[in-house]
């Protein structure tokens, strides 16, 4: 009978396992497919006859978006100084 590995004893004590791949996926995976179901339903809805619909829609779905750029591009006082500086010239 021989000795049991000590690779799980390794691992348990932080020796390896971290959640950096899961994020590095969801970073680089989820946002695309989440965007691919969007464009789906949109045509879906677009193929009913609701045209407007999807406009508004797609309209919201593009605020939102940018929103969600500047929030994670970290940009945002550089962003909100040029748009300041649109109206007060």
């Amino acid at each position: 009978m021989s000795a049991p590995d000590p690779t799980w004893l390794i691992l348990a004590q932080g020796g390896g396992l971290s959640t950096g791949g899961l994020q590095g996926w969801i970073q680089e995976n989820v946002v695309p497919l989440v965007l691919l179901g969007i464009a789906v339903i949109l045509l879906w809805i677009g193929g009913r006859g609701d045209n407007a619909g999807v406009a508004r829609r797609s309209i919201g779905l593009i605020v939102g978006l940018v929103a969600l750029g500047i929030a994670v591009s970290g940009n945002g006082p550089e962003i909100g100084s040029f748009l300041a500086g649109l109206l007060t010239g």
